[in-house]
């Protein structure tokens, strides 16, 4: 499920499940787990395996388990992606390929976004869906993107190619496919060259907003509980239809 290696003490863990790397609660739990173990590499990279980074949200595994595989979902996807966005050691994405939705939100957690060129299409299409964004999913957004962008991102569930995803903010760089993991690994190794108790302060300090907002309790509450009505999972269901005819 999480292929790991090492590179100059910098920890690589690549997302290997399944064609799309689709957000379950087992990949959920493995990227939180494999993140945490690796605290005392120098920094780590985050990939995926073939041509996607992360699909997003598994939504056949979702709708086959409804509303209770949803509220133990919702907490597994909220937990990873804070534990990627607080981690104290540099987290750098190498996306190789599309990152949609939740493999979006992934990707932003990291301080640094590189993209392979002509690989694929980034973006968060959650309204889409017909789902609301989990506090951590939000805050991680807000952070990632160019202010002006921000709400059309969100709102309009658009996807972009990497050119207008670097304008927007979504990624800092453009490689070229065959040298994406070389780049993001000098990357990781270019921040982890600052003191690290520096970096994890200033780390702490600038994003000590969006930690707290992401600890909502009562915005958490109002977003599983759009999750788990009929109407949404009726929605969600109407997507996948839609979805499955066109490809």
């Amino acid at each position: 499920m999480i292929e790991i290696s090492e590179r100059d003490q910098v920890a690589i863990l690549r997302m290997a499940d399944g064609k799309v790397n689709a957000m379950s609660i087992d990949l959920c739990e493995a990227v939180t787990a494999r993140v945490r173990e690796h605290a005392q590499a120098r920094a780590i990279v985050i990939t995926g395996s073939g041509r996607i980074f992360s699909a997003g949200v598994d939504l056949l595994r979702l709708l086959d388990g409804g509303v209770p595989y949803v509220r133990k979902f919702l907490p597994a996807l909220s937990t990873m992606l804070a534990t990627v966005f607080s981690h104290p050691k540099p987290v750098v994405a190498a996306i190789n390929g599309h990152a949609i939705a939740g493999g979006c939100v992934l990707a932003c957690a990291a301080d640094r976004r590189l993209m392979a060129r002509d690989a694929g299409r980034i973006g968060v299409t959650e309204l889409l869906v017909g789902v609301p964004f989990p506090p951590a999913a939000m805050e991680i957004m807000r952070c990632a993107c160019v202010p002006q962008y921000f709400e059309d991102a969100l709102f309009s569930g658009a996807t972009y190619v990497p050119p207008q995803a670097l304008e927007r903010g979504m990624i800092h760089e453009i490689a070229e496919p065959d040298a994406l993991l070389d780049r993001a690994v000098a990357a990781a190794k270019t921040l982890a060259a600052l003191s690290p108790r520096a970096f994890a302060q200033t780390k702490r300090q600038t994003r000590e907003p969006m930690l707290e907002r992401m600890a909502s309790v009562e915005t958490a509450a109002a977003v599983e509980e759009i999750w788990t009505t009929p109407e949404t999972l009726e929605r969600i269901r109407d997507y996948v239809a839609h979805t499955l005819r066109k490809s």
